[in-house]
C-alpha cells in the first residue's frame, strides 16, 4: 500500500425562510429572481411535493411571486404540477441535467472501475463520496441486489459526522471538520456522535488508523468502513466506503478497511493527486 503524507436524513432540511438580496437596479432584480428560483428548487430537497403556500412560507415570499416562479420553472421542465394533487414537484429535466453532470465528473469516471471491482470482491454496496460544507454527498452508489433494499431510505447527502466517508474526509481536511463543528451534530440514530469532543476523538482515531468506521450512526442496522482519497499534500478529496449489514461489516472490519484503502490509494494515483 502506498504510504500517505500526514496532515432520515431528508428531515434534516430546515423549514426556514432564506434571505434574498434586495435589488438595487435592473441587473440585481434579475439576479434576485434567479436566486429565488434556486431557493425554491432547494425546498424540494426535503419534500417530494409542495404547494404554493408551503413554498411561500419557507422562502418568505408572496404566493403570487412563488406562483410566477413555478410557472417559469414548469415551462422549462425544471418543475411540474401533479394534476392529481395540484402540488408541485421537481421536473424530469433536472434529472437529465444531474445525470449529465455526474457522467462528466472526472473523479467518478476514474473511480467507477475500482468501485465495480470492490463490489464484486465484497458483495457490499460501494460509495464514492465528496465533501460539501458540513455534509458529504454520495456521487456514486453501486448497490448489490440486497443493497437495493437496505439503501432505500439512505439519502445521497448526510451530515459528515454520521458516516464513515464523512469522518474519513474530515480527518484529513480541517475545513470540513470545522464546518461540521460549526453546524452542530444532529442525531440520526442513538449511535450518532453527539459532541465536538467525541467528534475530535473519532477523527484522531481515523488519522491514526487511516480509515473510518460507522456503527449504526446514520441508519440502525447499517454500518460502513471508508478510506480517504488523498492528494499529494495529504488532504482528503473524496472517500470510498463499503456499506452493509452491521453484523457483516463489523465481523470483517480490518479486511474491509484494507480493501477500501487499496482502492482509495489507487484512485489517488490514477488521478495523479
Amino acid at each position: 500500500m502506498t504510504p500517505q503524507p500526514t496532515v432520515t436524513q431528508d428531515t434534516l432540511a430546515q423549514d426556514t425562510a432564506k434571505p434574498i438580496p434586495s435589488p438595487r437596479n435592473g441587473t440585481d432584480g434579475g439576479l434576485r429572481s434567479v436566486l429565488a428560483a434556486l431557493d425554491l428548487l432547494d425546498c424540494f430537497a426535503s419534500a417530494d411535493e409542495l404547494g404554493v403556500s408551503e413554498i411561500a412560507r419557507r422562502l418568505g415570499l408572496a404566493k403570487s411571486t412563488v406562483h410566477r416562479l413555478l410557472t417559469t420553472l414548469c415551462a422549462r421542465g425544471l418543475a411540474e404540477k401533479n394534476p392529481h394533487t395540484s402540488r408541485y414537484r421537481l421536473g424530469f429535466r433536472l434529472y437529465e441535467l444531474g445525470q449529465l453532470a455526474i457522467s462528466r465528473f472526472e473523479l467518478r469516471q476514474a473511480a467507477l472501475p475500482l468501485l465495480e471491482e470492490l463490489r464484486e470482491r465484497t458483495g457490499c454496496t460501494i460509495h464514492l463520496a465528496i465533501p460539501d460544507g458540513a455534509d458529504i454527498v454520495y456521487v456514486e452508489r453501486l448497490q448489490t441486489l440486497r443493497g437495493m433494499r437496505l439503501m432505500t431510505n439512505v439519502s445521497r447527502r448526510l451530515p459528515a459526522h454520521c458516516t464513515s466517508s464523512g469522518k474519513a474526509i474530515a480527518a484529513f481536511d480541517p475545513a470540513v471538520a470545522q464546518a461540521r463543528r460549526a453546524a452542530g451534530f444532529p442525531q440520526l440514530t442513538s449511535c450518532s456522535i453527539r459532541s465536538a469532543a467525541d467528534y475530535d476523538r473519532e477523527l484522531e482515531a481515523v488519522r491514526r488508523t487511516g480509515y473510518a468506521v460507522n456503527h449504526d450512526e446514520a441508519l440502525v442496522g447499517l454500518s460502513s468502513v471508508a478510506a480517504p482519497v488523498r492528494d499529494h499534500e495529504g488532504r482528503a478529496r473524496a472517500a470510498i466506503s463499503l456499506v452493509g449489514l452491521s453484523r457483516e461489516i463489523e465481523s470483517a472490519i480490518e479486511r474491509n478497511a484494507r480493501l477500501a484503502q487499496a482502492a482509495a490509494n489507487k484512485l489517488a494515483r490514477t488521478l495523479c493527486l
